[in-house]
């Protein structure tokens, strides 16, 4: 049972809702820019957006106008073939113009398919080839330190980093130098290029993993926004140690027939099927978030 106030009851059930809100408008930016290509990393763009919408509205200290301030926490997208997930997510929070979504992956574009940052503003660091984001976190970690800035630095990766061996030298690093200003956020989508994770290079018991190289591990389902908000919340105290947040999430998720596609990885959509995405997504939002807001009266985002 809750023990929270009414009042203080009501405002985390508006918070909720207006995350849930903002992670729609991240999927559908998202299919918006896959529409453009035809294909793409639309699996996972689906699959983060709760993860990235609880991170920019809610937990990393950044400011849109400026996306260089040198106090704003760090958000590394080490695994770049991510970047329409980001690029939706930073057109949310305001750092990107909505409209210049339409650009993405077009010659010119400051949108590339993979993540670069000296083309896009809030893309803290290049990615392509997997594993290098942990190491660059731990060393911007140190910096920040020496520097006596208060400022976190949070770098997201997938399960099919965790093959990579550099990922687990930086995980030593940072246990080593007690980098509290350091959290790793793990998207477990269990699928990797060649196949699914446990059939490529199995990384369970994961958890277990990360505990036994110094990290305190949380491991929460990745679409659940009140799990993320509470795991984050509990995440804001910890001190001694790097942090790791461990996130179970679906590939797809909120487009059925996207969920259930068998070539999920890099994912192809037909012409016709870009719309019904869309509808799906919508209707799942609408039952998603709606027993909320009909008790309150509250229009829903469409």
């Amino acid at each position: 049972m809750s023990t929270q106030s009414p009042d203080t009851g009501v405002s985390s059930t508006r918070r909720v809702n207006a995350l849930k809100d903002s992670a729609h408008r991240i999927r559908m930016h998202a299919l918006d820019m896959g529409e453009t290509q035809g294909q793409g990393y639309i699996g996972q763009a689906l699959g983060v957006a709760d993860i990235l919408a609880v991170l920019y509205k809610d937990v990393l200290n950044h400011r849109a106008d400026a996306p260089d301030w040198p106090q704003r926490d760090r958000l590394l997208l080490s695994i770049g073939h991510y970047a329409i997930a980001l690029y939706a997510a930073l057109a949310e929070a305001g750092v990107l113009d909505v409209g210049e979504l339409a650009t993405y992956g077009s010659d010119d574009s400051r949108l590339p398919m993979s993540g670069m940052a000296s083309y896009t503003p809030g893309m803290e660091i290049s990615g392509g080839s997997l594993g290098h984001g942990l190491g660059i976190a731990a060393g911007m970690g140190l910096g920040l330190r020496h520097q006596g800035s208060d400022a976190h630095v949070y770098n997201l990766l997938s399960d099919g980093e965790l093959d990579e061996g550099s990922t687990w030298e930086a995980a030593l690093a940072c246990a080593h130098h007690g980098l509290d200003n350091v959290t790793a956020i793990v998207d477990v989508n269990a699928l990797q290029a060649d196949g699914p994770t446990e059939g490529v290079l199995r990384t369970e018991p994961v958890t277990a993993k990360w505990e036994a190289f110094g990290w305190h591990a949380v491991r929460v389902n990745g679409n659940d926004i009140e799990a993320l908000l509470a795991a984050f919340d509990g995440l804001r105290g910890h001190r001694g140690s790097p942090a790791v947040l461990i996130c179970d999430t679906r590939i797809g998720c909120g487009v059925p027939m996207l969920e259930t596609r068998e070539k999920a990885h890099f994912m192809r959509v037909e012409e016709h099927e870009w719309q019904l995405a869309r509808g799906e997504l919508t209707k799942r939002h609408r039952v998603r978030s709606g027993s909320d807001r009909a008790t309150r009266g509250e229009g829903l985002v469409r």
